[in-house]
């Protein structure tokens, strides 16, 4: 038998606030979100940039850091598969390929006053090392994306 990778991973904006809702067997919670990423490509003497959209669902504990932390115009870091559903829509066979999440890196500097993101996640960790490495403690002010190394 040969190994195969369903892997995905997307590094962009949410297009617009999250969509959450529960199952009614198990109550688990399921957020819906989409993920734009954008390449900039030269066409003639011109740049432009080309946005891919990319629909993504996380289920459980997933999800409500999802609920709690992700809005609008909010940066991340998404791993996760590839899924694909169909469906009957008339006589017509209709397919759609989504992201199933594993793993939200929330990459977004914290505003002032907003609660501290869950334990492990990318702010709270790049906070705590960006103080480790000058000796400081952790900042006060929150991380640019200027400050993150890639």
């Amino acid at each position: 038998m040969s190994k195969s990778v369903n892997e995905v991973r997307l590094l962009g904006h949410v297009g617009k606030a999250p969509e959450l809702r529960n199952t009614n067997a198990k109550s688990l919670l399921i957020a819906n979100f989409s993920v734009a990423t954008s390449e900039r490509r030269k066409v003639g003497d011109k740049y432009e940039d080309q946005t891919e959209w990319h629909r993504v669902t996380a289920f459980g504990k997933l999800a409500e850091v999802i609920r709690d932390y992700v809005k609008r115009g909010s940066k991340l870091y998404v791993e996760g598969r590839l899924h694909t559903e169909s469906w009957d829509d008339n006589g017509t066979t209709r397919w759609s390929t989504g992201i199933i999440a594993k793993e939200v890196c929330l990459l977004d500097a914290r505003p002032p006053g907003a609660p501290a993101p869950p334990p492990g996640s990318f702010d709270s960790y790049a906070e705590e090392a960006a103080g480790h490495q000058r000796g400081n403690p952790i900042p006060d002010q929150p991380i640019q994306d200027e400050d993150i190394p890639f």
